[in-house]
This record gives C-alpha cells, structure tokens and sequence, in this order.
C-alpha cells in the first residue's frame, strides 16, 4: 500500500506553504499529493486557498516522482469541458503524474458568495453524471464527441492536442446507490472517504459487481481511501500536534487533549496513535484491499508532523 498525502486548501494555503509541501512530501518519499478545490469554507473565518489549477500547474513542473491532483473539483462551479481541457495539458506537463479527481460539490456557502446553483443533492448527482459522461468522452476519445444532455451539450467536440495517456479520472463517496455506479461507469480510481476497513471492504466487494454489470473488470479500478491522520513520537509531541491543530480548526480551540483525541477518533474515525499504532490501523486498510492510503493532512506548516510519518510509518507501507 501507498501512503500520499491530501491537504486541505481553505485552511490558508498560500504560495510559500505550497512551494514548501510539495518540495518537502516529494523529498520524504510519499507517492502523491493532492487538495481540496473551494472558495471558501464551510463557515467562517475565512482563510487563503491558493487555486486548485494554478498550483497544479506548478507541482507539474516543480517536481519529479508525485502524482497529484483535485480530491476533488465540484461540477457545480468547474465547467467539466474546460476542466478536461486542463487536466490533459498538465498531465503531460508533468510526464503523466495528473489525477483528476471530480466531484457534485457540497459546500453551500462557497455558492452562495459567488452565485453557483449548488441545487439540491439529486440535481447535483445528475449534473455530476452528465459531467463525467463529457469529461472521460473528450479525455479518452480520439474522434469528436457529439453529446445532448440536460446540463451539458456537445457538437463534434475535439480537444487538441491529444494527450499521451487519458488523464485517470477519480471519484470519491462510499455511497451504494449513485457514487459507486457512477465508479464503476466512470472511473480509473475509487476513493473511498472516512470509512473503516470493514466499511471499505464491504463497499470494494459491492464495486466488484458493479464492474462486473458494466462489462469492467475489478482491475479497471485502483482502490484508494482517504483518512486524517496524526501520530506522535511521545506525550510533548502529542501536545504540539494538538496545539497545532487547534490554531487551524477554531472549532477545536477550546478542547483538551483528551477531549479532542476523543472526539477525532470516535466521532471523526481519524487514525490516532503512535508510529506502531498508526502502523497496525493501516495495515487493517492494506489487507483490506486499499492500494493507496491518502492521509487528510490539515496542520499546513507541520513539515515536523510529515517528518515523524515519514521516518516511522512510510517505510513500513512502501
């Protein structure tokens, strides 16, 4: 199993801790890197979030060995032609290292300032569907595309240049009735978000057959999850893991400890402990069947955080 890492943007993302974490994570040896796509946050304060494009762009060309990517860039304010567009150019900017992962957006807020109809939950898994019916046409067809929907119409639609590979597709959600059809219809990699590895089994095993129904193959696509995770060293390097994330999550400001661990691993199901620990939770995920572990990291400028994974748990994983 892989371990990567995905960083969350709204929480004040500017270029000099970009430029930093991608130097740093490919220099520690983590498979890939990737990032929200969003405005704003759910609630206030509201903080920096550097571009998604703008700051792929610069990993592409700005690093070696990461694949990278949007986990993931909503259909509800990204126009998926202009999306596949750049997504096929950064690519191959990057020698073939570019994810694209996509999603139906959820954050209201974020809507609301800029004026994006989030709509309701069944209109935004239809324009999602639409969205990638137009995305994985123009990304994996050599001839042009002819599309009629509801949200999205194509007339002899050909992007050029033609890429050197079609540009992976990823989706994210555990949801059995919409999210994982739209996998198997769609994707090159599955994401499976904030499960257990019981979860993520049973959710995999039903992927399998939903392959299977689309005349796929389980192979066609790769299993991944994302989870946040935090390991520590000894009780002061918990204590300055915990004081960091209180500075970049206001909720969690007023928390002790013991509180905070609590309410992360019960609540949450973040991954919690010390190196050994860390590694026995992960290894539940491995056997499971994840190929590549994303670990939601929310402490920015925590480059020591990186450092204590790294050195503890990434050799135990590559």
């Amino acid at each position: 199993m892989k371990l990567a890492i995905s960083i969350e943007a709204t929480g004040g993302l500017t270029w000099p801790r970009w430029k930093r974490l991608v130097s740093e994570i490919e220099r520690m040896g983590f498979a890939g890197l990737f990032r929200s796509d969003h405005f704003a946050a759910p609630r206030p304060p509201d903080l920096d979030s550097l571009e998604l494009i703008v700051s792929l762009t610069y990993l592409a060309s700005q690093s070696q060995h990461l694949h990278f990517g949007s986990l993931v860039a909503p259909l509800s304010f990204r126009d998926p032609i202009f999306l596949a567009r750049q997504a096929m150019a950064i690519d191959d900017l990057s020698g073939g290292r570019m994810i694209l992962g996509v999603g139906a957006g959820w954050v209201e807020r974020e809507h609301t300032m800029f004026g994006y109809n989030l709509a309701d939950v069944s209109t935004r898994m239809d324009r999602l569907e639409e969205g990638l019916e137009v995305i994985t046409r123009l990304i994996r067809s050599d001839e042009p595309v002819t599309f009629e929907g509801r949200f999205y119409q194509l007339r002899e639609a050909h992007l050029l240049p033609r890429p050197q590979r079609a540009t992976p597709v990823l989706i994210g959600g555990n949801g059995p009735k919409r999210t994982l059809p739209l996998v198997a219809r769609y994707a090159d990699i599955w994401n499976c978000q904030r499960g257990s590895a019981e979860v993520f089994k049973e959710r995999s095993a039903l992927l399998d057959e939903l392959l299977h129904a689309e005349g796929r193959q389980p192979h066609d696509v790769k299993r991944t999850a994302m989870l946040p995770l935090i390991c520590w060293r000894d009780q002061d390097d918990l204590e300055r893991r915990m004081n960091r994330l209180r500075g970049n999550v206001p909720h969690f400001a007023g928390m002790s400890t013991e509180q905070l661990l609590q309410f992360l691993g019960t609540s949450l199901a973040w991954i919690l402990g010390t190196p050994e620990s860390v590694n026995q939770q992960l290894s539940a995920y491995a056997s499971a069947g994840v190929e590549e572990m994303i670990l939601h990291w929310f402490s920015l400028d925590d480059i020591e955080g990186l450092e204590t994974i790294a050195e503890y748990v990434l050799p135990h994983f590559t």
